[in-house]
């Protein structure tokens, strides 16, 4: 029978872990600096918690999902850059009141697009609706001739690609190689000081909190159902009179805005952007941080993400030679020893003897016999 309750006791007890773990034991334990390192990992927890929806359910491998997290960081970025970038900053400048990298370029006025991201407002909506609306075009466009797999991974990597060389090419609106940088208040609060850096953990971490809350939502709705059978048997789906297509672009659409979310998280805490977020290898990663945590479970994802840039900080800074190998080894072995990852062995190894040891120490009701018995013969 289908457990249509929103959390099992499994899931809560996993939902309170991670909260306890991100909002008490994280803070109490570590200084400013390692907090803001774990603030920046969750950025791409966002990515590996929109990959479940995306890849886990639906089965859409999508190894470009750096493009939505640039998108999402950029747009936050811009509205950062242009209010450090005011006229008493800049007086220096040829032209006072524009982003410095575009004074460097000999450009004297504000591009048009540009104009809008002096409003908060405008910005939080176009961290939502850019990427949302740019994967509903790749989605339509690919679904919609039903190219999948394979052919959609590579075809999202291009993507990628191509917005890379785009960000470096037009350095005069973008920044090119070096990105936004100096980001520094947000509607006049400064983002930099320690103090700050810890009230955007907690925002940062109710956010994540709300994406969960959605994934779950989508994973026990009739359309989470219809993701999982149309990821296990799409024809099936398609011939019981369902639109394959919609469904694949929404599950699309919601992994870029999740991933757009954690790009303008980035930018907030981090305190810049730069193509090197965008492309072809940070992509694959974020697509390794999902499938060591899990591409099934939504806590694994984010207990993954944590893991593989834990073990990425540690053995940079030990052996940086070393880590791409790593990294690579890692992902082999999750795939021939572990394909479910941590959740798998979690759920396979460990929470059957934990069920086990909790079943065993319950009190047994009275009148009860060892149904190993048979009846009516003695029990040694």
């Amino acid at each position: 029978m289908t457990d249509n309750r929103f959390f099992n006791r499994s899931e809560l007890i996993g939902i309170l872990v991670l909260a306890v773990f991100l909002v008490v034991v994280l803070p109490l334990t570590l200084d400013v600096f390692r907090l803001n390192l774990v603030a920046k990992y969750l950025t791409y927890a966002f990515v590996a918690l929109g990959l479940v929806v995306c890849w886990g359910y639906g089965g859409i491998l999508s190894l470009g999902q750096g493009v939505f997290f640039g998108l999402g960081g950029y747009c936050m970025a811009m509205f950062l850059k242009l209010e450090a970038s005011s006229v008493e900053n800049t007086k220096i400048q040829s032209t006072p009141g524009i982003p410095d990298f575009m004074d460097w370029n000999q450009i004297t006025s504000l591009p048009l697009f540009w104009k809008p991201f002096h409003s908060l407002t405008f910005t939080i909506a176009a961290i939502i609706l850019v990427p949302g609306i740019f994967a509903l075009i790749i989605g339509t466009a690919m679904f919609k001739r039903r190219v999948g797999g394979t052919y959609f991974a590579i075809i999202t990597q291009a993507v990628a690609a191509i917005l890379t060389i785009l960000i470096v090419g037009q350095q005069g609106y973008t920044g090119g190689i070096n990105g936004m940088t100096d980001l520094r208040t947000l509607k006049g609060w400064d983002i930099r000081p320690d103090h700050a850096k810890v009230v955007l953990y907690f925002f940062e971490v109710g956010c994540l909190f709300v994406c969960i809350m959605i994934a779950q939502f989508v994973r026990h709705s009739k359309l989470g159902r219809i993701l999982v059978a149309m990821r296990e048997k799409e024809d099936r789906v398609r011939f019981s009179g369902y639109s394959v297509a919609n469904f694949k672009i929404f599950a699309f659409c919601i992994a870029a805005v999740f991933a757009a979310i954690g790009g303008a998280m980035f930018a907030l805490n981090v305190g810049f952007m730069s193509p090197s977020f965008v492309g072809i290898v940070p992509s694959i990663e974020m697509v390794i941080y999902t499938a060591v945590g899990g591409r099934l479970s939504i806590l694994g994802a984010i207990y993954g993400t944590l893991l593989v840039n834990f073990a990425k900080t540690s053995l940079s800074e030990t052996f940086p030679e070393l880590w791409l190998f790593g990294l690579g080894g890692l992902f082999i072995a999750v795939v021939l020893a572990f394909p479910n990852g941590l959740a798998g062995i979690w759920g396979d190894y460990v929470q059957p003897r934990i069920d086990r040891l909790i079943s065993s120490r319950k009190p047994k009701p009275e009148g009860w016999t060892d149904s190993s018995v048979a009846d009516g013969a003695p029990a040694e």
